[in-house]
């Protein structure tokens, strides 16, 4: 059984850094692609961030990059997203992702969710 559980969300205002956690529990999680996903208010879901099983490929939607930061401790079955220079934009909630596959580029099939963790950023 395989579960992912987010942390870290919450209120911000514009520019402000948030990091994201998501714990997840179960085999192969050192073999597996992760990413993190997010949903804003009347839109669908969107890729932000991938990151490959051994953490040496990332992937990032455009509007993110050069502001978030994907990251993984195999050791501790954690992916992490470093979220810098926050905008409203940036305002919805993240889900974490685990991959079929080794690799986590958006077009992977993703199996297992957790259940979301809120960002809110106010200007």
């Amino acid at each position: 059984q395989v579960h992912l559980v987010e942390s870290g969300g919450g209120l911000a205002v514009v520019g402000d850094s948030l990091r994201l956690s998501c714990a997840v529990s179960g085999r192969d999680f050192s073999t597996s692609g992760m990413a993190w996903w997010r949903r804003a208010p009347g839109k669908e879901r969107e890729f932000v961030a991938g990151i490959s099983y051994i953490g040496d490929m990332t992937y990032y939607t455009d509007s993110v990059k050069g502001r978030f930061a994907i990251s993984r401790n195999n050791a501790k079955n954690t992916v992490y997203l470093q979220m810098n220079s926050l905008k409203p934009e940036d305002t919805a909630v993240y889900y974490c992702a685990r991959s079929r596959s080794r690799y986590s580029d958006g077009k992977s099939e993703y199996l297992w969710w957790g259940q979301g963790t809120q960002v809110t950023v106010s200007s």
